[in-house]
């Protein structure tokens, strides 16, 4: 049975009731065809209100959320879980994240987790790319120059780049207009380096995905008392044909890197590693990506580097501040970083399926049953 965000249904006693706090697209089906499941939706064209969420969760045997739900208002905490009362099994994000969930809290309850790993890999790889391939070439830039109608002036007119545009590093005249670094190998410049901070599925594949540009090494700094991964490490050098693939510290991931994917988690230990002394170590032609977490990266500083030269460029899928990210945000007023509304899955055929798996979560953990994809967060409690 489905209701809408002001409508709560009433479950009777052998019956599932199921809160649904995001758009499920396709996959909602899954769960209102049922007919020993209750679904209650929020169903506006906006983030749920946490008084929603906290007067409709009443004996809820399952809850869905998503990542936006992070902020403060909205995160799954025990407040939610007290309210929802003791039916809670279950809580499934369309997510790879779970900063969103007090973990602490679900381990008190015995609450299954479950999330979206593994899905959204190759979506998030891609829109890495893009994010590289944008922010290195002045993408960002060369469109508001045409949208400007800049572009319409006589060609002899290029004074007008020179007042819109100011790398720091060439002239901005004719040949050298919108130019940036180029990330692909050629006969004239035969070496490229990507860094990662972060080295799990995502950035395998965006080192995948540049191995057809020619890239020749790659390093990355591994997690504290991580393992020896030099086996995996061959591997990915000789299956890619790359030079070298390497463990390195972040003074040298910084001092490096032509261009640097964030991809590391959330949370504490990470947060701000990329500040000021770092972006100070970068290269002035090196570019930044981050599909990691917004908190890694110090906006305040990374906003000055970007300003004075420090680095060439940057693609954000993430922001520290985010949601609350409008134009006044000094890395949206920055013209060489390009930023993008944390997108990186949003494939329409990753989201879909993301939004299956979501479903049957949290349609198996009101039935009792084990998660398809389950977060085991007894070694992070």
């Amino acid at each position: 049975m489905f209701s809408t965000a002001n409508f709560t249904q009433q479950t009777s006693s052998n019956r599932h009731k199921i809160v649904v706090c995001t758009d499920l697209g396709p996959a909602l089906p899954l769960l209102t065809e049922r007919h020993d499941i209750d679904v209650v939706s929020w169903t506006e064209l906006r983030r749920c209100d946490r008084a929603w969420m906290l007067q409709n969760v009443v004996g809820a045997s399952g809850l869905v959320v998503c990542f936006q739900n992070i902020v403060a208002c909205m995160k799954v905490d025990r407040e939610l879980v007290d309210a929802a009362g003791p039916n809670l099994r279950v809580v499934s994000t369309i997510s790879v994240g779970y900063e969103h969930i007090n973990l602490k809290v679900m381990a008190e309850h015995g609450i299954q987790v479950g999330y979206t790993p593994d899905i959204l890999t190759d979506a998030v790889a891609d829109s890495a790319v893009m994010l590289a391939l944008v922010a290195s070439r002045r993408a960002g830039q060369s469109y508001t120059f045409v949208k400007d109608n800049q572009a319409s002036l006589p060609f002899t007119s290029f004074h007008s780049i020179n007042l819109f545009l100011d790398s720091g590093l060439h002239s901005t005249g004719p040949p050298f207009a919108f130019c940036g670094p180029q990330i692909s190998t050629t006969s004239f410049s035969p070496t490229r380096t990507v860094g990662f901070l972060g080295f799990g599925r995502i950035a395998h594949a965006v080192l995948k995905r540049l191995s057809a540009f020619g890239v020749t090494h790659c390093i990355y700094t591994p997690r504290p008392g991580s393992p020896d991964q030099s086996a995996r490490d061959d591997n990915l050098r000789s299956s890619l044909n790359l030079v070298s693939v390497a463990p390195v510290d972040l003074q040298t991931l910084a001092r490096k890197s032509d261009v640097l994917f964030v991809l590391a988690p959330g949370g504490e230990t990470t947060r701000h590693l990329i500040n000021e002394p770092f972006l100070r170590l970068m290269r002035p032609t090196s570019v930044l990506v981050n599909n990691g977490r917004g908190s890694i990266v110090d906006s305040t500083a990374f906003a000055k580097a970007l300003k004075e030269g420090w680095i060439w460029g940057a693609g954000l899928d993430v922001v520290d501040e985010e949601p609350q990210v409008g134009p006044e945000h000094p890395l949206v007023k920055e013209p060489k970083c390009v930023v993008l509304p944390h997108i990186g899955s949003a494939a329409l055929e990753t989201r879909e399926e993301m939004a299956r798996l979501t479903a049957r979560n949290v349609l198996a953990g009101v039935l009792g049953e084990r998660l398809p994809v389950g977060l085991d967060y007894s070694r992070l409690v």
